[in-house]
């Protein structure tokens, strides 16, 4: 892997890794537990997600605000920084610093759009 450019291979390892943490953490492991019944299922999904988001393979299909507004209640500002902490963790640890430096940037927008979607749907019911 060259310092900027990331590998489709590279992904699913930093997937796996990034949430054996996030089982593990007292924070978010509970959010997760309740949320995700199938981790192979998702690991795939997510690994299709950074693929599409980084590679722009086009891989995911799905509607990750949908996904997250189920969990409104328990996706509070903290739990998403936290979520933040641990993937700057597992990039940095994983990738070569520019590459892991882009991959931390989209998840912050990301976790914007997200947090904002979240926001609206509170102050709209």
């Amino acid at each position: 892997m060259s310092g900027l450019q990331l590998e489709e291979t590279a992904i699913r390892p930093v997937v796996e890794r990034f949430y054996e943490r996030v089982r593990a953490d007292a924070t978010l492991g509970p959010v997760f537990q309740a949320a995700v019944h199938d981790w192979d299922d998702h690991h795939g999904r997510l690994t299709d997600f950074w693929s599409s988001v980084m590679l722009t393979s086009g891989r995911y299909k799905g509607n990750p605000v949908a996904l997250h507004l189920r969990h409104a209640q328990a996706l509070t500002p903290a739990a998403f920084d936290r979520w933040l902490t641990l993937w700057a963790l597992t990039t940095e640890e994983m990738l070569p610093l520019p590459v892991a430096r882009a991959m931390q940037a989209k998840a912050a927008r990301i976790a914007e759009s997200l947090q904002l979607a979240i926001q609206y749907r509170r102050s709209a019911a």
